[in-house]
Order: C-alpha cells, then structure tokens, then sequence
C-alpha cells in the first residue's frame, strides 16, 4: 500500500481534558468517516497549553502512558480501523515527566510511544520546568498503512532529528505541535516566524524525500496572550504544499498521499547517496572552537 489517506485535526482547547477528550474523538470520527487511515492530533490536545507558567499544580494533568487515554483512543482506532497519533503528558514516576506522543495501530494495538527531545525554554514556553528531555532516542512504528517517525513541535527545528528519523526508515514524518503568536506582536513578526516554522519543516522533506505532516492547535490562550497559528500543513517529499489549514479556524483535513513519491525524489535528487558521512564527526560537539 502505497497511497494513504493522511487525517489531520486541527482544534481549540478548553480547560477540562474529558471535554478536550470528547471533542477530540468527535474529530477522529469525522476524520474517519472522510476516509482517514492514519490521524494525528496536536501536541498536549487533552488541555489548554499550560507550559506558559511554571506552576506545580499543572502536574496534576500528566498521566501513564499507555494509560486512560491510550486505552480510550485505542478502542477508538479499533473500530474505525485508523492509526492514531496521540501527543500526552506522561507522568514516568513520581517526580518524572516527558512530552509524549503514542501511536496507536488501526487494531487498537499500541506500538509505542516517543518522548520528545529537544525542550524549549522561552517566555510563554517554560516546557523545561515540566518536562524530562527524552530517553528512548527517535523512533518509528510500523503501522497497518505506513512506517511513520514521529517527532513533536520544538524537534521540528533540528534537521539532525528528522534526518536520523527518516534513515531509520520512515516513511511520513510528524509532527504534532503547539506553537503560536503572542498577540502583542506585529503582522510583520507574525508572518515571518510562520513562514520559518513552515519552511525549516518543508526543508526537512526536501532533505529526506519523505512527506512531512504538521499539526498545530488554534485559538486564542493564556488569557487572550497567545494566538496559536494553526497552520498545520501536509508537504511532499520535495516541499511542496499539498495542503495548508487557516490561522484561526478549527479543521478536520483528510489528504491523500502517495509514499512511492519518495523513491522518485530520491533518485532524482540522490542527496542519500551524496552524504560525505566519513566527514560528519563534528555535528557531535556544540560548537566548533577555533584551533
């Protein structure tokens, strides 16, 4: 199977996660019933984004992964027969917390789960007060219609995530995220961060010849502070946009894509084949000093 129908959803957030939970599956069953195969939610979907304080109390929103919530999708992804990607706060242990993504088989099977790796710490984005960086390394699963990699919002700025993902063999990379505009700032800055959020991603598949699928949430939180810009897009495997959601809307978006595309761009456009590996070393420091 080389053509998958890819679902996408795209939504706003309130403060109950059983309602965030229950509006959440309404939108799979939609995406479901215009020929979803594989569905991927946004990033924290069961609550408002809550990484814009530090506040202890948040913890309390964290849960076992597998958990309630994978025990819920999973029956879900059973009767629809749809993969499901699904981003949740993990609660380790007590005391340890990842951002974490699980992926559910369109048997309702679990296949696992990735942690994110690279946390941010920026205003409004305090995620390294509640999250444990990563430990499980980059992953793909193996799916009834895809091998997919699974990476989440802030990895989506580093190539060397996406490029170790997509050598270990998959097919459709995504991302589900949760990135916005402070609505202090000006059209001028607004347009600028989107297109390089959009751009470092498309680059991606360019680089890899795979697909990229990004999610994001919408709507405005923290008070009215944030504008989450939605935006979520499908691009091909040479950085074209297949499909691009609005700033401000709630979407449920089925896309079709066609996984033989990769071969085709990767053959055209061997830059697998050109990697000078033997001179790589380096991208393993931090910066590289003067000698």
């Amino acid at each position: 199977m080389s053509k998958v129908a890819i679902g996408l959803v795209q939504m706003t957030c309130l403060a109950s996660k059983e309602a965030n939970m229950a509006k959440t599956i309404l939108k799979i069953r939609d995406a479901a019933a215009k020929g979803a195969q594989i569905i991927c939610l946004q990033e924290l979907f069961t609550s408002l984004y809550f990484c814009d304080v530090e506040a202890y109390e948040n913890f309390l929103l964290a849960e076992a992964v597998p958990g309630l919530s994978t025990e819920t999708l999973s029956q879900l992804a059973a009767e629809l027969k749809v993969v499901i990607i699904a981003s949740l706060f993990e609660k380790r242990t007590e005391g340890l917390y990842h951002n974490t993504t699980a992926v559910l088989d369109a048997d309702g099977a679990y296949l696992g789960k990735y942690r994110k790796m690279h946390i941010p710490d920026d205003p409004a984005y305090y995620e390294k007060f509640y999250f444990t960086p990563g430990d499980l390394g980059y992953k793909v699963f193996q799916t009834k219609y895809a091998k997919l990699g699974v990476l989440i919002c802030w990895d989506q700025w580093y190539p060397e995530a996406s490029r170790i993902t997509a050598l270990m063999g998959a097919e459709v990379l995504f991302y589900p995220t949760a990135i916005g505009w402070a609505t202090s700032q000006d059209e001028a800055t607004n347009t600028e961060q989107y297109n390089a959020w959009q751009t470092i991603q498309r680059s991606h598949a360019v680089a890899n010849g795979v697909h990229v699928v990004s999610v994001n949430r919408v709507g405005l939180e923290q008070d009215g502070a944030m504008q989450f810009w939605g935006g979520s897009f499908v691009s091909n495997p040479f950085g074209a946009l297949i499909y691009k959601a609005s700033h401000d809307q709630e979407e449920v978006a089925v896309v079709t894509i066609d996984t033989k595309e990769t071969d085709r761009y990767r053959t055209h456009w061997p830059f697998l084949r050109d990697r000078r590996i033997d001179s790589y070393q380096p991208i393993t420091k931090r910066f590289i000093d003067e000698v």
